[in-house]
């Protein structure tokens, strides 16, 4: 007898939703010590992104560098963030997770106030006043963030279990996300209501709210991340608490030493392909900040222009919705295919912006984008940190981001002259050949991932760990 089909896709609709009800059911029971990791992270999600939605603009007019130079700035300063982990990112296993977050969110703190005083002070070149405090300020932030994160996604590692840690990363993921689209979202009213303090446009002003809400952070971070409660949860997780307890008492070795190059996860060919062929749609994370608040701001009707902010971050706040969602129904898939299939979904709405500006096209790339980043994204974190030996998780994440060095830097030097080009504050506009020239990049990804499944899959290392358990 053959089976209703009605029948099979209620019974597929009930077993997914039994299985997010059992993860969620075991992530809430996770320890306290893990809301002392994602509280911050979402904090540092407004002020982050908050800052470099408006990091462009800024650049580009207020201190008059123009779009090339301002591009070159902000990719200098995202890619120095991925660079500074490289080297940053085995502190927290060193140092205890509590004394590292800490440490990283003040120099955030102390770095955002340079930016905020800079735009009272003479500009119009790379050795004006403001543009010299601007660069300390991101100096300062390139290496709190390369401190922060890392440690994050260590300690999210260490108060999680195996049944919740793809769930877990999900969720700080996604908490990040979320303080995205509230900067979006509070952006416009700020900026709108500063102008007058802060000429010629209000940036400065909403600059000074991400740097106090940092200062908050470090407030809320240390109490509820207290070392009773980090001590809590890494005895619910004996093997966290021994992995620790050997990262901090056991001298790794020096970094460029012969041992490093020998325990480097770069040295498997496989794993080596595997990041760095994600660096074309990765592209794509890039430019929404270096392309994406301009071209709305620029292209788009005033209504939408007007708000460009708030239109740029929209994505964040599906990303908040789906990753968990999106994680909980997929947490036994495998985790190269949902690299594999999440990158191809990332990348195919971006051909939908190459037919023109319009707020239907827009919406379009954003809510099929971010479903593919959702599927695939969070999932990298989790294979990077299960393939770490323990106390490594740190360091492992640090290495898993190099090529986001290349990504944010390649990206910056181009996507300057392209705005200048097809997309300039005066002057015709050709944004559809923009965009189609950016959607044929981001889909090597996809496209090589494909093409190489069974390699990538085949032989030891990292890619090739037992699928099964990811």
């Amino acid at each position: 007898m053959r089976e209703n089909p009605e029948t099979r896709t209620g019974g597929a609709v009930r077993a997914a939703f039994a299985e997010i009800a059992s993860t969620v059911r075991a992530f809430v029971r996770s320890p306290r010590a893990l809301w002392g990791v994602n509280v911050p992270y979402f904090l540092e999600g407004i002020a982050y992104f908050g800052v470099l939605t408006l990091l462009m603009k800024y650049l580009s007019e207020n201190l008059g560098l123009g779009d090339v130079r301002a591009g070159i700035v902000v990719s200098l300063f995202t890619g120095g963030i991925t660079f500074a982990m490289f080297f940053l990112g085995e502190l927290g296993d060193r140092w205890g997770l509590r004394r590292t977050l800490l440490l990283a969110i003040t120099l955030m703190a102390v770095g955002r106030i340079f930016i905020t005083i800079a735009g009272s002070a003479p500009g119009g070149s790379f050795t004006s006043p403001a543009f010299l405090l601007t660069g300390v300020s991101l100096a300062i932030v390139v290496v709190g963030f390369g401190i922060l994160q890392p440690a994050l996604f260590s300690a999210v590692k260490q108060f999680s279990t195996p049944e919740t840690s793809a769930v877990a990363f999900a969720v700080i993921y996604a908490l990040n996300n979320l303080g995205a689209f509230v900067a979006g979202f509070m952006s416009p009213q700020i900026r709108t209501a500063a102008a007058t303090a802060f000429p010629p446009n209000g940036i400065n002003g909403v600059f000074a709210v991400y740097t106090v809400i940092t200062f908050a952070s470090i407030a809320i971070t240390a109490l509820i991340l207290t070392p009773s409660t980090v001590g809590r949860a890494l005895a619910s997780r004996p093997e966290s608490a021994a992995g620790e307890a050997k990262a901090r008492t056991e001298k790794g070795p020096r970094p460029f030493s012969p041992r490093w190059f020998a325990e480097h996860p770069l040295r498997d060919g496989r794993f080596a392909f595997f990041v760095f062929i994600l660096i074309p749609v990765q592209t794509l994370f890039a430019h929404t900040w270096l392309t994406l608040p301009l071209y709305i701001n620029r292209a788009f009707v005033p209504w939408v222009s007007s708000r460009f902010e708030l239109f740029a971050n929209l994505s964040p706040l599906l990303v908040f919705v789906l990753a968990p969602l999106v994680a909980a129904l997929t947490a036994k898939r495998d985790a190269l295919k949902m690299v594999q299939w999440g990158t191809l979904v990332m990348a195919l709405p971006a051909f939908f912006l190459a037919l023109g500006p319009s707020p239907a096209t827009l919406f379009a790339y954003i809510a099929l984008m971010t479903v593919g980043e959702s599927m695939w994204q969070p999932r990298f974190y989790d294979y990077i940190t299960k393939i770490a030996p323990p106390g490594k998780a740190g360091a492992y994440v640090g290495i898993g981001q190099l090529p986001w060095v290349l990504t944010k830097l390649i990206t910056g030097l181009y996507a300057g002259w392209f705005l200048q080009r097809y997309c300039p504050a005066d002057g015709a506009r050709d944004t559809g050949t923009m965009w189609l020239i950016y959607a044929c990049i981001a889909m090597v990804s996809p496209i090589a991932l494909l093409l190489t499944k069974n390699w990538l899959r085949g032989g030891s290392g990292a890619t090739g760990a037992r699928p099964e358990s990811l």
